[in-house]
């Protein structure tokens, strides 16, 4: 039995596309690269706890739908597409698309401390991440920060200026607002 843990799946396999055993996937992973960019994929077959690894051939996104039509090596034709309707798309968990430096995955910031950078004091703690233009932290205020009593959290734009340190190894972000965006200091 392999961990779920080490797996990360990234999409299910929904049914048949055309004749020519291509398939249509559901995805749940935010990666366009892992569906459209040919190379190994794992997939994991109702019933097993392993996944076997599969050649992805190409991909494609039809976005009226939110699909992937996908072909895979070895399934020519309806049939063997048909087989494989309801089994998952998996990846290592290991394989994270690589980020650039100052990207970070939403769930590695959930849960990082958040302290003012020339204090030092403890602000509060990343409780989710809201996709805006540019993305924004909510931060669960710490008891000893929210003077008024009714602000449980605040949302910070999560940008360079603001946001200068991001360190994932010790579990903290410092923030540098400009006084009034946290509403904290009337």
């Amino acid at each position: 039995m392999s961990k779920s843990d080490d797996w990360l799946e990234i999409g299910k396999i929904v049914a048949p596309q055309g004749l020519s055993g291509e398939l249509r996937v559901y995805p749940v992973s935010d990666f366009p690269e892992r569906f459209e960019v040919p190379g190994k994929r794992w997939l994991l077959r109702s019933g097993d706890t392993e996944p076997q690894p599969i050649e992805l051939l190409t991909g494609r996104y039809i976005s009226n739908k939110n699909l992937y039509v996908i072909k895979l090596a070895g399934v020519e034709n309806c049939n063997q597409a048909e087989a494989l309707r309801g089994c998952k798309l998996m990846v290592p968990a290991s394989d994270r698309p690589q980020l650039s430096e100052d990207e970070y995955h939403v769930l590695d910031l959930i849960g990082l401390e958040v302290f003012m950078q020339a204090s030092g004091e403890l602000v509060g703690t990343v409780v989710d991440i809201i996709p805006a233009g540019n993305d924004l932290l909510e931060v669960k205020l710490h008891e000893s920060f929210a003077t008024d009593k009714k602000q449980k959290t605040v949302l910070i734009p999560f940008v360079q200026a603001l946001a200068p340190v991001v360190d994932l190894a010790s579990g903290r972000i410092e923030i540098t607002p400009p006084s009034g965006l946290l509403e904290i200091n009337n």
